[in-house]
């Protein structure tokens, strides 16, 4: 069987496990609520990780889906996507409204949030996975498998909301300054997997016995 096959039968898997989180949050169920973090305003001309507040974003559309994001253009626009588009292929697909990207409130309930401000955030239906929310209420196991992958994919350019304080597991970040050269490498590297037959998102098994390896490397270097 395909790589392929393999990635349609585990998203479809771990479609039904995100419908049973889904229920389970709208019957209120057990550990289903959080207590609504204290927000405070950014008041900062760049955002936590260092990218300037100066609205040069741009509408991309994730592909393979019907959704739209706004994101800093040039290659944190191409690194950011390439996350949400391993998270439609691999966990689930994603549907309208399930993807925040760049926004313009200074209301931030953590410093990571504002680096939505730059646009240079995602977060990824953060209604299943707010900010603070307990660990084990967030996502499966399987879904943390293919996160790490893509975490070791993009080394230490993109950091996840998982592994911050507080956590937000729905959270995805670029981790580095704007002019990093780890940044432009990454990008060209996705630019090149997109364009190479068998490569890239929608072409991936993070669970391949290699890949679970490099992504337990990851974890323990966290």
């Amino acid at each position: 069987m395909s790589n392929t096959a393999h990635a349609f039968t585990r998203r479809q898997a771990l479609g039904i496990t995100v419908g049973l989180t889904t229920g389970a949050l709208l019957a209120g169920g057990a550990g289903a609520a959080v207590a609504a973090p204290r927000e405070r305003a950014w008041r900062g001309a760049r955002s936590q990780n260092g990218w300037p507040i100066d609205g040069r974003t741009a509408t991309f559309r994730i592909e393979g889906t019907n959704v739209d994001v706004r994101l800093a253009k040039g290659d944190a626009s191409t690194v950011l996507l390439y996350v949400a588009r391993r998270f439609a292929y691999e966990i689930d697909m994603l549907r309208s409204g399930d993807v925040q990207g760049h926004g313009t409130d200074r209301q931030v309930g953590a410093p990571f949030e504002s680096n939505h401000l730059s646009g240079t955030a995602i977060a990824i239906r953060p209604l299943f996975y707010p900010l603070d929310a307990d660990e084990a209420t967030g996502m499966s196991e399987q879904e943390r498998t293919v996160v790490r992958d893509i975490l070791a994919d993009c080394q230490d350019v993109v950091a996840w909301g998982g592994d911050l304080r507080p956590v937000k597991e729905s959270h995805f970040q670029i981790n580095v300054p704007p002019g990093d050269p780890r940044l432009s490498r990454l990008a060209q590297r996705i630019q090149g997997w997109d364009t190479a037959p068998g490569q890239g998102a929608g072409s991936i098994d993070a669970f391949a016995p290699a890949r679970l390896r490099r992504a337990a490397k990851v974890t323990v270097a966290r």
